[in-house]
């Protein structure tokens, strides 16, 4: 018979085996998600496949060569933690007191906002900023930060915004997916008055959520005890944690307008999570929804709808 020592010995062993498991798995998806590089897990991801009608769109439009004869100023700037990262700012042909802010998604780049920009620039006139996000593109950075360290970093693009357009400046912030999420945590924090207006497509709650959706889509993991353990991880290596970066706890601060944009069939980041933002936020807010828009497709399956509903939110906050 076994004696009661040995069971606790067996205990404590799984115990061990158990946590020591744990932090490996932590370290796994702190690296997989959160540290810098190359992401192999969404090669073939069915979430992220495109529709062949999106596809078709996205090649048709032209955004790509039109960004490419673009005469863009390259901006630099130190984040708050010794970062130095990179913008691009493209003046409208027209004078004009308007400019549009973007933030890309995970894994992409400022200039990929040119998609957007375009319209913006060729069609409402305005100036264009956009960035390319701590630990993307030319910016500096070893970590993501979906957008919690991000936010602070638009700040100081505003204050520098500001400065070289005056105090008449009417600012409105874009953002897409990750982006989104980063213009909703920014529109958390104290701004200046001139920012006017965001524009929030395809959105996460938080971090945590949103990992704790994928962690099921993907892996079928549960949440606990992986994420807790991710998210101290995250802490100490990149100096925020899970449920810290939280775009739902911002809105709940929010002052300005807030335009939600979410595709019906998106599987990758789920169209409840803006449904929820939406019904948390503190300012005015608008939500509008696209049949068959898997994530970020939108604005190019359906560009009239999606247009029109943007020119009207802009024809009632930008002045």
């Amino acid at each position: 018979m076994v004696s009661k020592k040995l069971w606790i010995r067996i205990g404590i062993g799984i115990f061990v085996i158990l946590f020591i498991l744990n932090i490996a798995g932590s370290f796994f998806f702190y690296n997989l998600a959160i540290d810098r590089g190359v992401k192999d897990f969404l090669s073939g991801n069915e979430d992220l496949e495109v529709s062949a009608e999106a596809m078709d769109a996205f090649l048709e439009g032209g955004w790509q060569d039109w960004v490419d004869n673009q005469d863009f100023e390259n901006w630099k700037m130190e984040s708050h933690d010794g970062l130095e990262l990179q913008g691009y700012y493209l003046e409208a042909d027209e004078p004009t007191n308007k400019t549009v802010v973007f933030a890309h998604g995970y894994l992409g780049n400022g200039m990929q906002m040119g998609l957007y920009g375009q319209y913006y620039h060729e069609e409402l006139g305005y100036n264009v900023f956009t960035a390319d996000m701590r630990g993307h593109g030319e910016s500096e950075g070893d970590y993501y930060g979906f957008g919690w360290h991000d936010r602070l970093d638009y700040l100081g693009w505003i204050d520098m915004l500001l400065e070289k357009e005056g105090a008449d400046t009417e600012v409105l912030l874009h953002g897409l997916s990750m982006g989104a999420a980063t213009m909703l945590m920014v529109s958390g924090e104290e701004l200046p008055s001139n920012v006017k207006a965001v524009v929030a497509d395809s959105p996460f709650t938080s971090v945590y959520d949103l990992f704790d959706y994928q962690l099921g889509r993907m892996f079928n993991l549960p949440a606990f005890p992986v994420l807790p353990s991710t998210g101290i991880v995250t802490n100490i290596r990149a100096g925020y944690t899970l449920k810290e970066a939280s775009a739902l706890e911002q809105v709940k601060k929010a002052e300005v307008p807030i335009l939600y944009i979410h595709g019906k069939a998106d599987t990758f980041v789920p169209t409840r999570m803006t449904e929820k933002l939406y019904e948390n936020t503190k300012s005015e807010a608008e939500l509008v929804t696209f049949e068959g828009a898997n994530h970020g497709e939108a604005f190019v399956v359906h560009k009239e709808k999606y247009i029109h509903h943007l020119r009207d939110f802009i024809e009632q906050h930008m002045n």
